[in-house]
């Protein structure tokens, strides 16, 4: 807030000093300061004890609410907060904000308070940017002059085409200058543009400057018009089937045509001594011309085959093109600068051959790796004695090494890139866009003056460092120029730059969206961006949608040609969504099967095909495994969960796809598990057999040995004086039966017994047992399920006995049963 105040001060100092004249009597910005460094100075030191003051006062937490207590400093604070918020509202009123910061609601008030801070703070700073480009002689709300039939420029604000803003420059942005009626130039060429899925051949058929000469494919080229059998074949194709046909070597098809003239090219001696270095001429007091007929460009070629040096630089266009556009060749001389239409002059630009390829003539670009491919592929224009500033400005360590850089940096002069972006291919050129394109060759030669200079200075005169820059530039000579090739792994090298995991479903959508873009994109000699971009292609793939109104809404805005295709796209990604469901590594390998996404459920039976069943089933018998896979299949068990083999699989529901997948690991974990579980239960069961065996040949033996007879047992109550017989032991199994309740009161009643006489056994006499308790028995229960029983009523005389071989009650219900009725059971 106190910097916002010194804003205000600033301001207004800035204000007193241009209106009231007794400040240049005085020499006083304002009233107490000299000058802005005293203000600045001052407004600093008062920042900074606000800052120190605002640290040393109580921490929100128990502290402040230790103080908040006391009714003092209760006071005191609410006192400096109306004082901040009178000061807040004060600066806001000045710069017509809204200002209203101590009426508000006490709920809400806190809330309403920060928005219009954030919203005056906004203001402010963009007043405070517009003053500053104002004083550096900007002014944002002059529009471009443009010509009479072009939309004026659209201003593309983002991180990509932003300068940066460091060290007191400020950010610009870049003009996207385009026209939405321009022709396609390829309708235009003489020769069709080549899209098809071949290797690339050099255009050249005329070797200017030759010490090698040319072999004799290049020479023969204009037979293979003549060749009525491959009229339906690509161009390459035909001519890798004559090129079979006639026994010719491969090599010359696909070799540079410059090596040998280049691999024998030395610098010569005043190149690498001192140059002088001559000043460039005013771009006012140059002449330009513009050349788009064959004649100028025949004159040209002879004006520069008679220089020294001379400066090049070539402007493309990509978008609306599979393999680009080269659309302006520029070049410039000591004395003149030439603007060359390649698109009229395409097919006559290889004429310029006997200018870059003179060894005696420098050609002086600036980051040429990407121009000398364009010159080949376009027009067949190879360089021999190339100086690239670009690798020059490396050698210095330069701050950068952009050309922008190099012109402020030797020359002074600011560089407008607004229209970097712009549409090369609109004709005629307006008048800003030729001023841009001859500010990048019309400083160049005396950079390359310069540079040479400074090389030689930094090496102590010694030509080193100035040799290996030339050695550069002839490394990016050689340059060869190679057509992008569709191959079934294209798309791997893509979706590793995507930094995103996809499974199969995805990456067989990615895949599959990728060579529908290829193919399109070839078909329509359009750009890849153009047909679909990346990050919707990605967007897609990711998001796998079911219905064609899906596709739509994952690219925003929609390209033309997917609106047009959205049916074929759909079928690509139905295709894909009936691909296994597998997760796949970034290298695009399948790692292991895991467990369905959240979002189907496990009755989701529509990512499941019977041809992947069929598959696994092949791949079940299939257990060899390659070196490579063990070694994979080990680093990857050594990051998961050790005791994971122990878990069994039924807690969780698994992809049946994956438990039948022996390259799963779930499938490995749950046969790991079913045979340990097998085996131990094997074991236990044999454990439990040998246990049962020893226990009953134990007991068995105990029963032979100590169970005497009942004829011992009365001798051995004879010689024992009459003493009662002792209790056998019970076999191991048997229980003692428990005594009904009728047994234990008969127990109770006294008996009139005898003693037994010692002299005579007497046998137990069973008439004085009670034999009422069996009385009611009914025969067992038959277990057949009958519907027609009725239901038990407890109210009835339930009979209860008790069974001699067990301890457990049965009751019966007293009552006829009525099997046999089957008139009465239901019918099915």
């Amino acid at each position: 807030m106190a910097s916002s105040n010194d804003n205000k001060s600033t301001e207004g100092g800035f204000q007193d000093g241009n209106s009231d004249p007794n400040d240049e009597e005085t020499n006083e910005l304002c009233p107490g300061f000299k000058d802005v460094d005293a203000f600045v100075k001052y407004g600093l030191g008062a920042v900074l004890s606000a800052t120190k003051a605002s640290a040393g006062l109580p921490q929100a937490g128990d502290d402040y609410d230790f103080y908040r207590s006391f009714p003092g400093f209760q006071e005191f604070c609410e006192s400096q907060g109306d004082k901040l918020l009178h000061l807040m509202s004060q600066i806001m009123q000045h710069h017509g904000c809204r200002s209203h910061m101590r009426d508000r609601n006490k709920l809400t008030g806190l809330e309403e308070r920060f928005d219009l801070v954030v919203d005056s703070n906004d203001t402010i700073l963009e007043r405070a940017g517009i003053l500053l480009d104002e004083a550096d002689g900007v002014n944002r709300s002059q529009q471009p002059v443009m010509p009479a039939g072009f939309q004026p420029p659209k201003i593309v604000v983002s991180s990509w085409n932003r300068k940066g803003s460091g060290s007191g420059s400020r950010p610009e942005t870049f003009r996207l200058l385009h026209a939405k009626n321009v022709a396609r130039p390829q309708l235009k060429f003489k020769e069709k543009v080549d899209n098809s899925n071949t290797p690339f051949i050099p255009k050249i058929f005329i070797k200017p400057n030759a010490t090698k000469p040319l072999p004799s494919y290049f020479t023969n080229k204009q037979i293979r018009k003549e060749r009525p059998e491959d009229l339906d074949v690509p161009a390459a194709l035909a001519d890798f089937i004559h090129q079979q046909r006639t026994q010719e070597h491969v090599e010359d098809m696909f070799a540079h045509p410059y090596q040998y003239e280049l691999d024998h090219f030395t610098t010569p001696e005043n190149l690498l001594s001192k140059p002088e270095v001559q000043m460039y001429k005013p771009m006012a007091e140059t002449k330009c011309s513009f050349i788009d007929t064959l004649e100028d460009l025949v004159a040209l070629n002879e004006k520069l085959c008679k220089l020294s040096e001379f400066a090049v630089d070539l402007e493309h266009h990509s978008y609306r093109s599979f393999l680009g556009l080269t659309c302006l060749m520029q070049i410039s001389t000591r004395e003149e600068d030439f603007i060359i239409d390649t698109l009229e002059l395409r097919s006559e630009m290889y004429i310029l051959n006997e200018a870059f390829t003179d060894p005696a003539t420098v050609k002086v670009f600036h980051g040429a790796d990407s121009d000398i491919e364009w010159l080949q592929k376009d027009f067949g224009l190879y360089v021999v004695n190339l100086f690239d500033t670009h690798q020059a400005s490396r050698a210095l360590n330069l701050a950068r090494h952009s050309l922008d850089h190099l012109l402020k940096h030797f020359c002074n002069v600011d560089s407008d890139k607004r229209y970097q972006l712009a549409d090369w291919r609109i004709r005629p050129l307006p008048d800003e866009m030729v001023q841009y394109a001859r500010t990048d060759t019309h400083y160049l030669l005396y950079i390359y003056d310069s540079m040479r200079a400074q090389l030689l200075e930094f090496h102590h005169g010694q030509p080193g460092l100035l040799q290996s820059v030339w050695n550069k530039s002839k490394d990016i000579s050689l340059k060869k120029y190679l057509k992008p090739i569709f191959t079934e792994e294209s798309y791997l090298e893509l979706q590793r730059k995507q930094k995103k995991s996809f499974n199969t479903q995805q990456l067989t959508a990615f895949r599959l969206l990728f060579a529908w873009r290829d193919k399109l994109a070839r078909q329509e000699d359009e750009s890849t961006g153009y047909v679909l971009p990346t990050h919707m292609m990605s967007k897609i793939s990711e998001e796998l949608p079911k219905e064609p109104q899906g596709i739509i809404a994952c690219c925003n805005p929609v390209p033309p040609l997917v609106r047009q295709q959205v049916n074929e796209l759909h079928l690509l990604v139905q295709q894909a969504r009936e691909m296994p469901l597998l997760k796949v590594s970034k290298d695009g390998c399948q790692q292991w099967a895991y467990v369905l996404s959240v979002l189907f459920g496990p009755h989701d039976t529509s990512r499941i095909s019977a041809a992947f069943l069929k598959e696994l089933e092949t791949k079940s018998d299939q257990t060899s495994l390659s070196v490579a896979h063990m070694k994979a299949s080990r680093i990857i068990e050594s990051f998961e969960n050790p005791f994971r083999m122990y878990l069994p699989p039924s807690d969780v529901h698994i992809n049946k796809n994956a438990k039948f997948d022996p390259s799963s690991k779930i499938f490995e974990i749950s046969k790991r598990w079913k045979l340990q579980s097998i085996e131990q239960q094997h074991k236990e069961l044999e454990a439990k057999r040998k246990a049962k065996e020893e226990a009953k040949e134990q007991a068995k033996k105990e029963s032979l040995q100590n169970v005497a007879t009942v004829r011992q047992q009365a001798a051995d109550s004879l010689k024992g004086g009459g003493k009662k017989r002792e209790r056998v032991a019970s076999e191991v199994g048997e229980s003692t039966p428990k005594p009904s309740k009728k047994l234990m009161k008969s127990a109770d009643k006294p008996q009139k017994t005898e003693p037994p006489s010692q002299e005579s056994f007497t046998p137990f006499d069973y008439s004085q047992s009670d034999l009422s308790v069996f009385a009611g028995t009914k025969s067992k229960s038959n277990t057949q399920f009958d519907p027609n029983r009725q239901a038990p009523d407890f109210k009835k005389k339930v009979f209860i006995c008790s069974l001699i071989s067990g301890n457990r009650s049965m009751s019966y219900m007293a009552g006829k049963s009525e099997r046999g009725f089957r008139h009465n059971w239901p019918k099915r």
